[in-house]
């Protein structure tokens, strides 16, 4: 059974190419992980992510644990099996969910009880039950159970939040998992320099198999995410995988990607695509726009997707979109997840060419270009 491994090949500035190696395949570095929240990738199935390049894609532990639950999964033979996915998953521990979505959650040092968002059961979650539920998935990359605070928590709550995601990671490190999965740690900090610089040297000294920055993109100023990424990853072991959760736009990506980090998840292709909102070279276009009824051109005459390249007029998708099709919400993910993943594919060229500032900064230039109302009738 092939083990878990990273191996950087290339830098441009703080930019890295590299290689993460799973039982379930070779994952180029840097790679966006299409997310499948509840065991599927929403609108397309696994031929349509294997056709799109797709390597890895996420599931998460919370949501798959609710429902159909763990105990039927590893009864299917596990995540891979059961949804018929020869690629690599990552599994987020549902640290994020529990705190955000689950009512009434009482947290302690132990773990937290809370109410299932579906029937209002009682659920717990602790460090070893989360990493548990993980073990049956099957997953290939597993993540550690964290406390994730708001956006808005002040910084004794954040202080308080990164003492006990310490305590959680070392108890997950504890765990024993199956011979195939990797285990990487989660920073918190927020948008306090300190805080972050001081938590990663505890997660780092736990030794995970690769870390990931938590507690971005939930509501701060793009500026401050910036300079927590600037200030942290480059302190980050360069031989271990780098991993920004949860984001984000295809700009944000670009940042993280010169400030050195390797992975990224986000829903927003998919929802995006759901909303009739689609990402294009010169940025996002509004399908539901009347700027677009009577137009007989593709989303992106430069696109290679295959809702591009079979032609599908933009107004027959606006015309799918505005009747509720179900037909457009995969035509639209398709393209949508075509553009996150080719973006990455490019980013990972230019670095290995030594390119990647001429690279991104021309990606911005034409990607600001689109100027077009978010919401039109």
């Amino acid at each position: 059974m092939t083990r878990f491994s990273f191996s950087l090949q290339s830098t441009d500035g703080r930019a890295r190419a590299g290689e993460i190696i799973t039982t379930h395949g070779v994952i180029p570095t840097p790679i966006f992980m299409p997310v499948g929240t509840y065991g599927s990738v929403k609108a397309v199935g696994p031929d349509d992510l294997l056709s799109l390049g797709a390597k890895i894609i996420l599931g998460n532990t919370f949501h798959l644990h609710e429902r159909p639950t763990e105990t039927l999964v590893e009864q299917l033979g596990g995540l891979h099996e059961m949804i018929r996915w020869p690629g690599a998953i990552l599994t987020d521990s549902g640290g994020f969910q529990v705190f955000s979505l689950a009512k009434l959650a009482k947290i302690t040092d132990e773990g937290v009880a809370f109410q299932s968002p579906i029937d209002g059961s009682p659920r717990y979650f602790s460090p070893e039950i989360v990493m548990e539920i993980q073990r049956r998935l099957g997953s290939d990359i597993c993540m550690v159970f964290d406390q994730c605070p708001p956006g808005q928590a002040d910084r004794e709550a954040v202080k308080k939040a990164m003492e006990r995601t310490t305590a959680w990671a070392r108890r997950c490190r504890d765990v024993q998992m199956k011979p195939h999965q990797a285990m990487f740690g989660i920073v918190q900090g927020q948008i306090h320099e300190d805080l972050r610089l001081a938590h990663l040297e505890e997660i780092v000294s736990l030794d995970f198999d690769g870390y990931a920055l938590g507690g971005l993109s939930v509501g701060e100023p793009i500026e401050d995410m910036v300079r927590i990424l600037r200030a942290v990853t480059h302190r980050m072991p360069a031989d271990k995988p780098r991993y920004l959760m949860g984001v984000g736009t295809p700009l944000d990506l670009l940042h993280g990607i010169e400030n050195g980090i390797d992975m990224f998840d986000c829903v927003m292709p998919t929802r995006n695509a759901r909303n009739g909102q689609l990402f294009t070279s010169d940025g996002v276009l509004v399908i539901r726009n009347a700027i677009h009824k009577d137009s007989p051109e593709p989303i992106d005459p430069d696109c290679p997707c295959a809702t591009c390249r079979a032609g599908f007029p933009r107004a027959y998708l606006r015309h799918l979109f505005v009747a509720g099709e179900l037909l457009y919400f995969r035509l639209a993910s398709v393209h949508n997840l075509h553009f996150y993943l080719d973006l990455v594919t490019r980013a990972r060229a230019a670095i290995l060419e030594g390119s990647f500032a001429a690279f991104a900064a021309a990606f911005r230039a034409r990607y600001r270009q689109r100027k077009e109302p978010e919401a039109a009738s």
